[in-house]
């Protein structure tokens, strides 16, 4: 897997990606310590309104970006929302006021949405070679779980040495080092729409442009899918993230570093999943794994809401059940961009497909999100667990639905289709790919 780091130029941007996540981890502990000083006993709603800001900064911004993608230098758009996220970390530590914490955070979460799609549009290009590509998914994965685990551990240990708005300076340093890693290397040119496409030419505006990163989706039967799995991966995140807390101090009645313990359970079988599945990938493709992982977090959360609900408190049983949940989500959301790869008609069309994908994705979480603490909040853990099930299965049978496997299929090892637009003349020619 760690062979592609070979590639200098994926070497630099992959360092980038694991420097900016580390440092939106420390921020992500301060804020929380900011929010508490500053409301106290509603530092909850506050921290709930911030992560709402959040999701509609990035199913609003990332379409609109991903419109310009072909339009502007991708190592100019990296750099500047590296800079511009790297100021709002340094504004933070000054922030007297609540909505002054809103404001800096839909800037930050912008800056985000812009960055993330364009880098991960510019992988792909980077590495062109599937096996490669494949490789460079499980890696990402990996980064972001070793992120959730190591951040707040981190976090914790500088917190003894200094205080919480220190860390906002460790944030600045992070977004800056991840935009020098990327002025360090030359990244591929903007790939221009032909004019007169399907895709928008000079004089189609920006945001007929930005719905046609949208309208990629409705094009493939295996993207109309990946809509239907992100639901699934966000009923079963959404339980884990924001009812863990609940579950161990409450539930269990465990001490507050098991809060960690639970969640670094999630955080193992994701990392599992993901350093298996190039190897996996490579026999049986990306159907068969990502369907049937859809089904897997249902059973699990039903049962988790039938223990809740009856009173049932075993500890090992519940970090088993988040270690399944963490391995089926990634199953599900580290090939997606394989997907994405294969089923746009070509490399000007990348950027705005990527948006569409975060910015939709995280419509997702904009549903789950609050259903899971609304739920359990006002009928148990144990209720909020079984609805997030029946979303759960409803998505995945609805990604069935959405994405048969073409005439011959089921003898082909690996992704049954090559590279490239072909893709895509397969997909609307046999309605089934």
């Amino acid at each position: 897997m760690f062979s592609v780091l070979r590639n200098r130029t994926y070497r630099h941007l992959f360092a980038a990606q694991v420097i900016a996540l580390v440092g939106t981890g420390l921020a992500t502990v301060a804020l929380s310590l900011l929010a508490y000083d500053l409301a106290g006993g509603n530092a909850s709603a506050v921290l709930g309104t911030a992560l709402a800001v959040k999701m509609v900064a990035y199913v609003g911004i990332a379409p609109v970006i991903g419109a310009l993608g072909d339009r502007i230098p991708r190592r100019a758009l990296l750099v500047a929302a590296d800079l511009v996220r790297g100021v709002v970390a340094l504004a933070l530590p000054f922030v007297t006021e609540v909505w002054q914490i809103y404001v800096l955070i839909f800037l930050l979460q912008s800056a985000s949405a812009a960055f993330t799609p364009t880098f991960q549009a510019t992988i792909p290009e980077v590495l062109p070679a599937e096996r490669d590509y494949t490789r460079a998914l499980s890696l990402s994965r990996l980064a972001y779980d070793m992120e959730s685990l190591f951040s707040p551990v981190l976090a914790a240990g500088l917190l003894t040495l200094i205080t919480y708005d220190r860390l906002f300076l460790g944030t600045a340093a992070g977004f800056v080092a991840s935009a020098a890693l990327v002025v360090s290397v030359a990244l591929p040119k903007p790939t221009p729409r032909e004019t007169g496409g399907e895709g928008g030419t000079e004089s189609r505006g920006v945001f007929a442009r930005a719905a046609y990163g949208i309208r990629l989706f409705g094009s493939a039967p295996r993207l109309r899918a990946l809509l239907a799995l992100n639901f699934a991966v966000a009923a079963a995140s959404s339980m884990v993230i924001v009812n863990t807390v609940v579950l161990v101090r409450d539930h269990f009645a465990r001490p507050v570093g098991d809060v960690s313990l639970a969640l670094g359970a999630y955080g193992a079988g994701s990392m599992a999943v993901a350093l298996a599945l190039p190897r996996v990938l490579e026999r049986v493709g990306d159907r068969a794994v990502m369907l049937p992982a859809a089904f897997v977090p249902a059973p699990v959360l039903a049962v988790v809401g039938a223990g809740l609900g009856a009173g049932v408190r075993t500890w090992p049983a519940l970090l088993a059940a988040w270690a399944v949940l963490g391995a089926a989500t990634s199953a599900m959301v580290t090939p997606a961009g394989r997907l994405i790869r294969g089923a746009v008609p070509g490399k000007a069309d990348l950027p705005a497909a990527f948006a569409a994908q975060f910015s939709l994705s995280h419509v997702a979480w904009l549903v789950t999100y609050p259903l899971a603490g609304y739920l359990a909040a006002r009928a148990g853990t144990g209720v909020a667990a079984g609805v997030l099930a029946a979303i759960g299965l409803a998505a995945a049978v609805a990604a069935v639905l959405l994405w048969r496997p073409p005439a011959g299929a089921a003898r082909t090892a690996g992704p049954y289709l090559p590279a490239g637009g072909a893709r895509l003349t397969r997909d609307r020619t046999t309605t089934a790919a």
